[in-house]
């Protein structure tokens, strides 16, 4: 329980993966189960090559004043028309999970109170994500795997989880 000096933090829940290997499903049934609210990273990701400003905007803008007991907000990313969108407000007395590929990372887990990593080999997850996105997602599918094996390699997203979960 914080002290009387420390601002009361809301519980945050940080959960990565690669694509396809059941991160929003997993998120969503946390929240569902524990009344938090859900951000999930596609909402943010400034595009097919924004995966590390993605998650370097999260921790500034959204983690960083939850964990200070202050609003976090983020910038959502307008797909359709290829620009950043609106701003939003995340209420610092909601817990919250955040799920995406780029959600862990030794920073972001330093903000946050757990981090969870979603496991599943690579066809089976190509398979899932082609089957939930479409063509739109296979002619990017090279380009965007490409970006999360180089956030694992930076930042060691398996490793920074409290928790590791089969897909």
């Amino acid at each position: 329980m914080p002290s009387s000096a420390e601002p009361a933090r809301p519980r945050v829940t940080l959960v990565d993966g690669r694509s396809g290997s059941g991160k929003t499903t997993w998120a969503t049934e946390l929240a569902a189960r524990t009344g938090a609210r859900i951000l999930s990273l596609d909402e943010i990701y400034p595009g097919w090559d924004g995966l590390e400003a993605a998650e370097a905007h999260v921790i500034a803008h959204l983690l960083t004043p939850l964990a200070e007991g202050r609003d976090g907000r983020y910038r959502t990313w307008d797909w359709a028309l290829g620009r950043p969108g609106e701003w939003r407000t995340v209420d610092a007395r909601l817990p919250l999970v955040v799920e995406g590929c780029g959600a862990l990372s030794p920073a972001s887990r330093s903000l946050a109170h757990h981090g969870v990593w979603i496991e599943l080999d690579a066809a089976a997850r190509r398979a899932r994500a082609i089957a939930r996105d479409g063509e739109s997602f296979a002619r990017e599918w090279e380009r965007w795997a490409r970006q999360e094996e180089w956030h694992a390699r930076l930042h060691d997203p398996r490793g920074c989880a409290d928790e590791v979960v089969a897909g």
